[in-house]
């Protein structure tokens, strides 16, 4: 019968020794078997070219490579999609919006957005009052804390993790935050180390180190308390962390250039120190953290003597 021909052509084409068998012979005892869709797909068989695999229909129909090749093209990342809006409303600044956005995929199991719900949390924790922000920070830490169970090398994710460690341990009093502070340290640095061109994370490093380079006594007493060996750092090292983030990024966050004048003023610099606090002054004020930076370095250039904005 022509069919069991046909069935003998396409085997002797399968194979790998036989890919240039002539389309005539095909075509020939094609146009002997009934034309209908049903006996096309009957005998439908793939070519196998050493590893490549040529998927194709009896003449007159497409070849199906080119339509699995356009399936691909329309395929979308979902995660992606959601990602990119997210990092659109947080270049924004849509804070609010932003969580709203975010929180109805806190069920996904994804490092890159749980991360980002982490930080809209905190964001829109900043806006709100003491109990609502309070708890948007521990709904954050839990957010991050299952970022960083699904994907321990995500620079985003330790950076994250180890700023609501802090923040969650400063809500928690005095002596929980300095409990925590080895591991917040540990957290930043391997932040840097996976993206070092990262400036946010190299000022926390540096966040760090001012604050336990500013320690009261008692504060001191109790970190004796809990560890033999206590954090300690210097302004020196503080000062070394917020100028490379500078550095990295130039006139990035309103609370970098803040904490160098902060620094230079407890290094008896003031020139310097006036530089860097003015600089602030005349950030643009887009987020809470550039209002609190704004009269915070206010309140330091008076220290200085100098009373109006520059």
């Amino acid at each position: 019968m022509a069919s069991s021909r046909l069935t003998n052509i396409f085997r002797r084409v399968s194979r790998p020794n036989n890919v240039k068998f002539g389309w005539q012979q095909v075509r020939q005892e094609s146009s002997k078997v009934k034309t209908s869709r049903s006996v096309f797909r009957r005998f439908f068989v793939p070519i196998t070219a050493g590893n490549a695999t040529l998927a194709f229909t009896i003449p007159g129909f497409s070849w199906g490579k080119k339509e699995e090749s356009k399936k691909e093209q329309k395929q979308v990342d979902p995660v992606k999609v959601i990602t990119e809006e997210a990092d659109r409303l947080y270049s924004e600044n849509k804070a609010e919006e932003l969580y709203t956005y975010l929180v109805q995929f806190k069920d996904q199991e994804n490092d890159e957005i749980l991360w980002r719900l982490a930080r809209a949390a905190v964001d829109k924790g900043k806006l709100s009052d003491v109990n609502e922000k309070k708890a948007l920070y521990y709904e954050a830490y839990d957010y991050i804390k299952r970022a960083l169970a699904l994907n321990d090398n995500n620079f985003a994710v330790h950076k994250w993790y180890a700023v609501l460690l802090d923040y969650t341990g400063e809500l928690e009093g005095k002596k929980q935050r300095i409990k925590n502070s080895y591991e917040v340290k540990e957290h930043f640095e391997r932040a840097i180390e996976l993206n070092p061109s990262d400036a946010t994370s190299i000022h926390s490093l540096g966040y760090w180190c001012f604050t336990f380079a500013s320690l009261t006594w008692y504060e001191r007493g109790i970190a004796k308390t809990i560890y033999a060996a206590p954090p300690t750092a210097t302004y020196e090292e503080a000062l070394k962390f917020f100028l490379l983030a500078e550095e990295t990024e130039p006139n990035f966050y309103s609370m970098n250039l803040l904490m160098l004048g902060k620094t230079y003023m407890k290094l008896q610099d003031a020139e310097k120190a006036y530089q860097y606090l003015t600089r602030c002054v005349n950030y643009p004020i887009k987020t809470p953290d550039d209002k609190k930076a704004n009269e915070m370095a206010l309140k330091e250039l008076k220290v200085l003597g100098v009373g109006k904005k520059a």
